[in-house]
């Protein structure tokens, strides 16, 4: 029989080391913590500031250039794991120094979250996290969290041609952030969000356990799946449903200045998109242009779409629900529904490009909003939206209107954690970009942007002003830096995402990480008072 005490011995040295209170938070210090728990072959997947591949690793995922300055708080350490002990050691790690985790899947995160933070922090990058296994005879896939969109698409399609997953349209979001804050595209209407469709979910708690559905229990199963993840943990992997598109679908793209009557047109579309039948989404962009006129600008909408079916179904349907738009048979085209994702793409040529995961070079600078719009906004209401896109800051600007109705409609406001459901005409983003470096430039187009918004106010969604989580705008409240952020502070912002739901949130915050370990500028927050903790 072998003698125990040698892992007895170990066993003591973890069990005082869990207990010393009093540590530096240094980079040696954390290192140390690592390799105690997940031994040298953690060291691989591991980043410091000394490392020559630590800065093109921070800056890889980084779509938001306004948080790539050198003046952006820069992590300790970035662990970018490929099993899920790896993610237990930085958790357990982290708490025992005092560090906070920031959790990165795509880095589409608006406001930089996912990699920033003005405390001293680690970063968990799940870019080498990203297998998928697609079970065509059970119509399911278990993706890892470091997975694109894009690449979730690709490997579906792969098995399947008339089975697809109804997320979001840009490739290379990743799929941990997106389905937990909701995550919408084309399939909407017919198939409601990405966060609908998830059957069970992996994930890492405050306590380094590793969790499935069962074991989490439906309260956070629940919390999850629209709430925003990294309020409660690490999310690892999500096992999603697959639906079923036909093996041909149509889609049509046209553009309309106001000269060619635009105005008229998002007319009928605000009474239009929400209501025609569920195979259909009609979205609508709103952008800058130059006008016809030389010298002059207008501006101009683009209505684009995707219907579930032949064109000799659609052109019907469109010549009785929508007959202004003015479509002639060479605007339709049939394609099969993984092309029609590369088709909304724009940049796109080929599916290939769903599996790059880093598809631009262009260093773009971009602040965004969000708004609901409940109720069609009116012809001088639009006027005045046109004449705030021909000030200076308006040639960077990108208006989307996204419609609901269909099954959203079917699906009750406190289901998930997305509260967005019956009612809502469609979901509004308000984006502006802008490529000149430097703090007044940023000031001066996101100055904009907030007029924008603040024009936007008659028009949209009241008691609260909703807002979409997954386009975090930290504009419209945070929590403290530190320490503890009371339930009403944090009702400011969270009862603009959530609505209702940000009560339930908070009681599943409060049960599974009652000392808010995992925290950041707008995470749910846990209902014990800062005198208990």
């Amino acid at each position: 029989m072998k003698d125990p005490r040698p892992h007895l011995t170990v066993f003591i040295i973890v069990l005082l080391f869990s207990f010393v209170s009093c540590v530096s938070h240094t980079e040696e210090d954390f290192l140390q913590c690592l390799q105690l728990h997940n031994s040298a072959s953690i060291f691989k997947l591991v980043y410091t500031k000394t490392n020559s591949s630590y800065s093109s690793i921070l800056k890889y995922s980084v779509h938001n250039h306004r948080f790539a300055t050198k003046t952006t708080p820069k992590p300790l350490v970035i662990v970018t794991p490929r099993h899920a002990s790896h993610v237990q050691a930085t958790i357990i790690c982290a708490r025992r120094h005092g560090l906070q985790i920031r959790t990165r899947s795509g880095g589409h995160d608006f406001e930089g979250i996912s990699y920033t933070s003005r405390v001293p922090f680690v970063v968990i990058d799940l870019i080498k996290y990203r297998k998928i296994e697609v079970d065509i005879e059970k119509r399911t896939a278990w993706v890892q969290a470091g997975a694109t969109i894009g690449e979730l698409y690709y490997r579906i399609n792969e098995k399947s041609k008339t089975l697809a997953f109804p997320a979001g349209v840009c490739p290379s979001v990743g799929v941990g952030g997106h389905f937990s804050g909701g995550g919408y595209g084309f399939l909407i209407r017919k198939y409601g969000l990405a966060a609908d469709n998830i059957v069970d979910a992996h994930m890492i708690d405050v306590k380094g356990r590793l969790l499935d559905r069962k074991a989490m229990g439906e309260d956070l199963f629940w919390a999850i799946r629209g709430g925003g993840g990294a309020s409660f943990g690490v999310i690892l992997a999500w096992k999603v449903k697959l639906v079923s598109v036909p093996s041909t679908v149509t889609v049509f793209r046209v553009k309309r200045t106001l000269e060619q009557n635009a105005t008229k047109l998002i007319l009928k579309w605000q009474l239009v998109a929400s209501k025609i039948h569920e195979d259909i989404t009609i979205n609508l962009i709103l952008q800058r242009v130059n006008s016809s006129k030389k010298g002059e600008l207008t501006t101009q909408a683009t209505f684009e779409a995707v219907f579930l079916g032949g064109k000799d179904q659609l052109i019907p349907l469109m010549q009785e629900s929508f007959p202004e738009l003015g479509l002639v048979k060479e605007d339709y085209t049939e394609m099969s529904w993984i092309e029609s994702v590369v088709f909304m793409i724009r940049v796109a040529r080929s599916l290939s490009y769903l599996l790059q995961r880093n598809p631009t070079s262009v260093q773009t600078n971009y602040k965004a909003k969000s708004d609901y719009l409940r109720h069609p906004i009116p012809e001088d209401g639009l006027d005045g939206i046109w004449s705030l896109f021909n000030e200076d800051e308006g040639k960077g600007v990108f208006m989307q209107l996204f419609p609901f109705g269909g099954r959203m409609d079917e699906i009750s406001e406190s289901e998930l954690p997305f509260p967005h459901r019956s009612g809502n005409l469609c979901l509004v983003l308000y984006l502006v970009f802008w490529q000149e470096e430097g703090d007044e430039a940023a000031q001066r187009n996101i100055h904009w942007l907030r007029r924008l918004y603040s024009y936007m106010e008659p028009f949209v969604s009241k008691s609260p002003r909703a807002a979409y989580v997954n386009y975090r705008d930290l504009d419209i409240g945070v929590n403290n830096i530190n320490g503890y952020t009371s339930y009403k502070q944090a009702s400011v912002w969270g009862e603009k995402y959530f609505k209702n739901n940000f009560n339930r949130l908070a009681h599943v915050k409060t049960k599974v990480d009652p000392l808010n370990f995992f925290r950041y500028e707008q995470s749910i927050p846990s209902l014990v008072s800062k005198s208990h903790k």
